[in-house]
């Protein structure tokens, strides 16, 4: 294995509002190795975007780590064009509040030999939605019963 493919999603009810982000995680044979989502609390869409690419970045470095593997690279699915050419570098980041977690995710990539950003529609991004939307649900229910 010398490629994972990523595809995450972030989201977030309200803006800001409650938020969360979802990964999976594809080995070369295009077979899933990873589906994991984490509640983020308050934070922008773009935020819980720039969150889940962080949390994907962070699985498939340990993946690696566990594979031993030599040639580290990564094709990274987003359906947040904004992110996508942020990390293209086509956009400039005027949002101070994403110029942080540009940073972080950047600092992230140097752990691979390559990485590509590739803006995806929503339609072909629906398991990561469908992630974030369980785990929005999810504490919304036991927001209840607290």
């Amino acid at each position: 294995m010398s490629k994972l493919i990523i595809y995450t999603d972030g989201g977030s009810r309200g803006n800001p509002g409650p938020s969360a982000c979802g990964v999976v995680i594809k080995n070369d044979k295009n077979e899933i190795i990873l589906k994991t989502s984490k509640y983020l609390g308050e934070a922008t869409n773009n935020q819980a975007e720039y969150e889940a690419l962080v949390l994907a970045l962070q699985k498939a470095k340990g993946i690696f780590k566990t594979q031993k593997v030599k040639n580290k690279n990564l094709e990274c699915y987003l359906d947040s064009e904004l992110v996508v050419q942020h990390l293209n570098h086509k956009y400039k980041i005027k949002d101070k509040g994403l110029q942080p977690l540009f940073i972080k995710v950047w600092n992230l990539i140097l752990d691979f030999d390559s990485v590509k950003f590739i803006h995806i529609p929503r339609e072909k991004n629906k398991l990561a939605d469908e992630l974030v939307n369980v785990e929005l649900d999810a504490r919304e229910k036991n927001k209840g019963l607290f």
